[in-house]
C-alpha cells in the first residue's frame, strides 16, 4: 500500500532523482484437580526438548559442536545455493572461476568452519535459491537475496549485510505521458504505467506493494528488463538503486533517454538464507555477519563492479 501522508521530496544522486516514496489467540480451562499434573507435564516436555536443542557432538577431529555445524565438519564443505545467473559484482564467471563479493563472503565463512565450500547452482531465480535452503539441499543460500515476508515463511534469514535503496530506470517518453505536466512526486502517488520485474525476484511483490494502480510485466532477467525500457515497450523497470545506476554509469549515451529514480525511504535489505531447523547455524553466521572487517555498502560495490569488467 502507497503511504500518501509522508512528505515526497526530490532531489538528485548523480543522474538519479532521489525522492521518498512513503508510502490468534485462544484459552482453555482446566478442572482444578488436573493442573499441577498438567503443569508438571508440560514442564517436563519443555526440558525434554530443550536438552535434545542443546545436544553436542563430537565430530571426526573432536570438536564439541551443535549438529548442524557437525554435519558441515563432518562432511568437509559447506553448500551454498547460489542462482545460476550471473550478477556482477556479486557472483559471476571470470576466467573460468566463480567471483564476486557474495563469493568472498561464501568463502570465508568457509573458512571459519575450517571446511571446504561447494556452490549449488541448480536454482534458475532468486525464490528458487530459497527453495533450495528450505528443502535441506544446502546449508546456506548467499545469492543477492532480499529479506521478504514470503521468503521469510520458508527460511530464516541473517541479519543485513548489506543495504540497498528501491529504484526505477525510466523512459523518459514514456514516463513524460503519463506525467502530463505532473511532477515525478505526483506521477509515482498513483503510477499507471507498465512496470518491469525480474519473474521470481523480491521486486515482484515489491511491485504489488507499492506500485498497486501500475501494469506489471515480469522477465526471466534484467537485461531483457532493460531493453523493454529501452524500446519504450514498459516505463519503467524497478530494481534496487545499484542496478538501476550501473546502467547509466556504463551507458552515459542512454541518459538522453533514461533515467534513474531513488528511493530515499525505501530500502532492500540483503542476508543470508539458513534453513528453519539450523538455529544455532544463524547464530554463527549473525556472528560472522557483525564481526565482517570488510562490511559493504554502496561504494565499495560500486567499485568492485567497475573491476569486474561485466
Amino acid at each position: 500500500m502507497l503511504l500518501m501522508s509522508r512528505t515526497l521530496m526530490l532531489g538528485w544522486i548523480v543522474a538519479a532523482a532521489l525522492i521518498s516514496f512513503s508510502a490468534p489467540c485462544f484459552s482453555a480451562e482446566s478442572k482444578p484437580a488436573n493442573r499441577a499434573a498438567e503443569s508438571d507435564k508440560l514442564s517436563s516436555i519443555r526440558l525434554s526438548s530443550s536438552s535434545d536443542a542443546s545436544t553436542l557432538i563430537t565430530t571426526k577431529d573432536g570438536q564439541r559442536v551443535a549438529p548442524e555445524i557437525a554435519r558441515i565438519i563432518d562432511r568437509g564443505e559447506l553448500i551454498v545455493a547460489m542462482m545460476a545467473v550471473d550478477t556482477a559484482p556479486f557472483f559471476y564467471m571470470k576466467d573460468g572461476k566463480l567471483t564476486g563479493t557474495d563469493v568472498d563472503m561464501a568463502e570465508a565463512i568457509a573458512r571459519e568452519l575450517k571446511v571446504n565450500v561447494r556452490f549449488d547452482r541448480s536454482a534458475k531465480t532468486f525464490n528458487q535459491v530459497v527453495e533450495v535452503v528450505a528443502d535441506g539441499r544446502a546449508d546456506i543460500g548467499i545469492s543477492k537475496l532480499s529479506r521478504t515476508l514470503y521468503r521469510a515463511k520458508q527460511i530464516l534469514y541473517s541479519d543485513p549485510y548489506l543495504s540497498l535503496r528501491h529504484g526505477l530506470l525510466v523512459n523518459r517518453v514514456q514516463f513524460a505521458k503519463i506525467a502530463d505536466d505532473r511532477t515525478i512526486q505526483e506521477t509515482l502517488r498513483s503510477f499507471t504505467g507498465k512496470i518491469c520485474t525480474i519473474v521470481g525476484s523480491s521486486w515482484e511483490v515489491a511491485g504489488q506493494q507499492y506500485f498497486p494502480k501500475a501494469t506489471r510485466v515480469s522477465f526471466p532477467d534484467w537485461d531483457e528488463c532493460v531493453n523493454a525500457v529501452k524500446k519504450g515497450q514498459v516505463t519503467a523497470a524497478y530494481r534496487d538503486e545499484f542496478e538501476v545506476r550501473k546502467i547509466l554509469r556504463k551507458h552515459p549515451d542512454l541518459a538522453l533517454t533514461l533515467q534513474t529514480i531513488v528511493f530515499s525511504d525505501l530500502n532492500s535489505s540483503l542476508a543470508i538464507a539458513v534453513n528453519s531447523r539450523n538455529r544455532v547455524l544463524l547464530g554463527f553466521i549473525n556472528e560472522f555477519v557483525s564481526l565482517r572487517p570488510d562490511k559493504l555498502d554502496l561504494e565499495k560495490v560500486l567499485q568492485h563492479d567497475s573491476r569486474s569488467g561485466q
